[in-house]
């Protein structure tokens, strides 16, 4: 039988009560805190699991020789073994410490590493900048709200495993080292010293593999895998990220959607003890941007988009009835109870937000018990302001904003004032929780840039037209079989039914500009899969990192993520990415132009 060591603990710093007091314990730990009173010292003890008090007593009688002396030197982040007994803390009991109700007299304290002071102070409330404390993530992951997240994360994340085991899903692992392909985003290259000359992509998604895997017969199939997209940052975003990556075969759009909200709902409930209301609204693409100017609604609040076109072709409004004129509309938003609320500045503000979204103005009113008074007050006088209040459902206290220009614009417009207005009036409770799906999301996109069509989702998500002769006709009106996961106003999780037909898959290529040899080239290996019977399948991708970051009322990802880069995708504790030397370089035969600091 193995001997434990006399400094090992045998107990966490967060597992002890009151039933412990009389017992003798040996507790491992991180000073946090110390404080002095005369002929006491009183240490908080930190571990994974809590803080337990430990109480240094000159006076003790059988404490160990110096023990006193040894813990008075003692600093912060040393790293300490303490042997004693547990008593009660009496009247003196911490209701907000898991072991408040006891504390260790230390009889004893083997000191197992000495720390440096600390660049910051590791506190649950840290006031070091973020830089600092990414440096020295080491450091900042000791705070409980940091572990508390990757806690939870894991919690999460292994209740989908179980989940998916249970519906029959196999966990395969895909590739890292493959071949780059047109999926959107920039790769990141690997070169091969082996083949020379020659490079590996690191995987945007397993998107390609798993759709091997149905071709293979494995049915159900999942992931937590790895992603890497060398794609242009925002604050929020990450070079590599975590997703949780399925795939099904002889399927439809519901039975995906419905085994993964199932799994989402477990998960939440496992992870971080949150019922999710169900079932989940579905909807149509265009009816999430007519009524929400998003394929992403937020639904923890109302404020629809309402269509006015009707009552602004027979407005004496000027610029109601030219944007009808000119084949546009006019949709606007009634925000309850918001009329106290924005001044005039508010709602030049509000204009100018509008603008940066395209709109040319924003017309508004504030509904009165006399009527309307705004910027249209005086084309809706009398009858006409009682028809619109009535027709944006409104009553005095109420602001109403309405956008009138093409639909793009409006829609993007709108849908961003009403993001901004549910937030202003505290209508996007963070600790609540609403989901949805929008399906039919148009095949293809155009990019103007580019001045050519491209995929919208994925160039292998199915037509809802398996049939479709021609895909330059009316290519704005294809749709696809692609549908999107939502929360709170998030995109969480993109899918679609995939196109199984060879010829079909030919088709798309071709229609988006990707000739036969460019077809082969990039994607001959799957081409040539489907022609040995390929089934009808389906799947989806969620995001894990934003998912958790929702659940927990982060700020953002970087604090559900261990070791996370920052918006420029560095990393400040590795300093990566880094120079290599020039021995690899002739290794993989690659010449670089970047100056070396030795000047080579």
């Amino acid at each position: 039988m193995k001997q434990r060591s006399p400094w090992q603990r045998t107990h966490t710093c967060g597992e002890l009560h009151g039933a412990h007091s009389g017992s003798e314990v040996v507790l491992n730990g991180w000073i946090e805190n110390h404080r002095h009173h005369g002929q006491l010292i009183f240490v908080d003890l930190r571990d994974r699991y809590g803080v337990t008090q430990v109480v240094v007593d000159a006076e003790t009688p059988d404490a160990a020789p110096g023990l006193f002396e040894l813990v008075r030197r003692l600093g912060q982040e040393d790293v300490v073994s303490v042997r004693g007994l547990v008593r009660q803390r009496g009247q003196n009991v911490n209701k907000n410490r898991a072991t408040g109700e006891i504390e260790v007299v230390a009889r004893q304290c083997t000191v197992l590493t000495e720390a440096e002071p600390p660049p910051f102070e590791v506190l649950d409330e840290v006031e070091a900048n973020e830089e600092l404390r990414m440096k020295f993530r080491y450091l900042d992951l000791r705070r409980r709200p940091l572990q508390e997240a990757l806690v939870k994360r894991a919690k999460f994340v292994t209740a989908i495993r179980n989940f998916l085991q249970r519906e029959n899903f196999i966990d395969i692992e895909t590739p890292i080292l493959t071949k780059s392909s047109p999926e959107g985003a920039r790769d990141y290259l690997v070169p091969s010293r082996v083949h020379t000359g020659k490079f590996y992509a690191l995987p945007q998604s397993p998107q390609i593999w798993k759709q091997l895997c149905m071709i293979a017969g494995l049915d159900r199939y999942y992931q937590i895998a790895r992603c890497f997209r060398d794609e242009d940052l925002r604050a929020d975003r990450q070079p590599e990220f975590t997703q949780i990556d399925l795939e099904m075969s002889f399927v439809e759009e519901h039975d995906v959607l419905d085994v993964v909200e199932a799994m989402v709902v477990h998960g939440m409930k496992e992870g971080f003890g949150i019922d999710l209301p169900q079932p989940f609204p579905r909807f149509d693409f265009a009816e999430a941007i007519a009524n929400y100017g998003s394929d992403k609604p937020d639904l923890r609040f109302g404020m629809l988009l309402i269509d006015c076109c009707e009552l602004a072709r027979k407005s004496a409004f000027g610029v109601f009835a030219g944007a009808m004129a000119n084949g546009g509309m006019v949709k606007g938003l009634c925000a309850k109870g918001a009329a106290e609320k924005y001044s005039r500045k508010g709602i030049d503000e509000l204009t100018a937000f509008a603008q940066t979204y395209g709109a040319k103005g924003m017309a508004w009113a504030k509904v009165t018990d006399k009527g309307l008074e705004g910027s249209i007050a005086k084309f809706y006088a009398g009858d006409a302001g009682q028809e619109l209040i009535a027709h944006m459902g409104a009553a005095p206290g109420d602001l109403l904003v309405f956008v009138a220009d093409s639909s793009k614009v409006v829609h993007k417009a709108l849908g961003e004032l009403r993001l901004k207005l549910g937030t202003a009036l505290g209508l996007r409770d963070p600790k609540q929780f609403r989901c949805c799906w929008v399906l039919n999301f148009p095949m293809f996109e155009y990019n103007d840039d580019k001045q050519r069509w491209q995929f919208a989702h994925n160039p292998f998500s199915a037509p809802l037209d398996w049939d479709v002769q021609d895909f330059a006709v009316d290519t704005e009106q294809h749709r696809s079989r692609a549908y999107d996961f939502v929360m709170n106003g998030w995109e969480l999780g993109s899918g679609s039914i995939r196109i199984h037909r060879p010829e079909l898959q030919a088709k798309v290529f071709s229609f988006l500009g990707i000739d036969a040899a460019t077809q082969r080239a990039n994607f001959g290996y799957v081409l040539d899969a489907y022609k040995y019977g390929a089934p009808p399948h389906g799947g989806i991708a969620l995001g894990v990192d934003r998912l958790v970051a929702l659940a927990l009322g982060r700020e953002g990802i970087r604090d559900v993520i261990a070791f996370p880069k920052t918006a420029q995708a560095f990393d400040l504790l590795s300093e990566a990415p880094s120079l290599v030397s020039q021995e690899q370089l002739d290794e993989l035969e690659i010449a670089s132009t970047a100056k070396r600091p030795d000047g080579a």
